[in-house]
């Protein structure tokens, strides 16, 4: 896995190399674009305005529009030279509760790994913000632009997620009416939402479309005939109070089912003594 940046997290005096990488990664189904016609891929030809000729890669630099058609370039090497070991830090402004940052902020993702020598500085900072409930807000340099960042302390190591400006942020599109809860549709939503609590295992949740998108992309290679699945459309709602109800007794019936197959699975404890008599005989 490649490094992102290699920098370090400074708070106070203390200073901490450590190297970034990306935490995520894009595993739904790619597709290309085709030609109808014929089923060949269609390429994208990068063209000089001027004199109209296919340009390469390795031709093509970074250029800053500063007036009509006028052009000041900018190379990576320069950008470079520019950033201060200052710019390439994680310097913490704040501690700060997660719940205080709301989750439309959040960008991306990142590892945060110590470089040589600071294993032991980042460890003690990590175990201190987890003990004490808090995650570390910053500011640092990734590629050519400033980035505000939170440092989250997690049980097997370090997470820095990036976070958007406040201009970077839109408000709500359409202003909508928000009727106040009855009392009783209150205490269902909440029975409701008690009975569905459970601990987030993402192990368990998968990418169900893109598995639908495997299991056509594997029958059209082979030449069967694409059936389309039943569709199955939820009842209409016409009483709040009584779909609430419906959902409770549903959840709370599959609770049971789950225990039930739980207890089912696990040996009766008289048996267990049964053939432990067994062996001693």
């Amino acid at each position: 896995m490649a490094v992102v940046q290699k920098g370090a997290i400074s708070f106070g005096l203390v200073y901490i190399p450590v190297s970034m990488y990306t935490a995520t990664q894009d595993s739904d189904v790619a597709f290309h674009q085709l030609h109808k016609a014929d089923k060949s891929r269609i390429r994208y030809k990068k063209v000089c305005a001027h004199c109209g000729k296919e340009v390469e890669a390795k031709d093509i630099v970074r250029g800053f529009e500063y007036a009509k058609d006028q052009y000041v370039v900018v190379t990576d090497e320069e950008i470079e030279k520019i950033k201060t070991e200052k710019d390439r830090t994680i310097t913490i402004l704040s501690f700060v509760s997660l719940d205080e940052i709301a989750p439309v902020y959040y960008d991306r993702a990142y590892y945060i790994v110590p470089q040589k020598g600071g294993g032991k500085a980042l460890e003690l900072l990590r175990s201190a913000m987890k003990e004490m409930g808090r995650a570390a807000l910053g500011k640092t340099v990734i590629a050519n632009s400033e980035k505000m960042i939170v440092l989250i302390p997690r049980e097997e190591g370090m997470l820095a997620q990036t976070l958007l400006f406040q201009s970077d942020v839109k408000e709500i599109p359409v202003d909508y009416e928000r009727p106040k809860p009855q009392d009783g549709e209150m205490a269902m939503a909440k029975q409701l939402i008690k009975s569905m609590e459970a601990p987030f295992t993402p192990e368990k949740y998968k990418d169900e479309f893109q598995e639908k998108l495997k299991k056509l992309i594997a029958g059209k290679i082979e030449g069967k005939t694409f059936s389309v699945p039943k569709d199955e459309k939820p009842a209409a709602v016409l009483d709040l109070l009584e779909a609430l109800k419906q959902s409770v007794q549903n959840a709370e019936k599959g609770t049971a089912k789950g225990a039930s197959q739980k207890s089912a699975k696990k040996p009766a404890p008289a048996r267990r003594a049964s053939k432990a008599t067994k062996k001693e005989a």
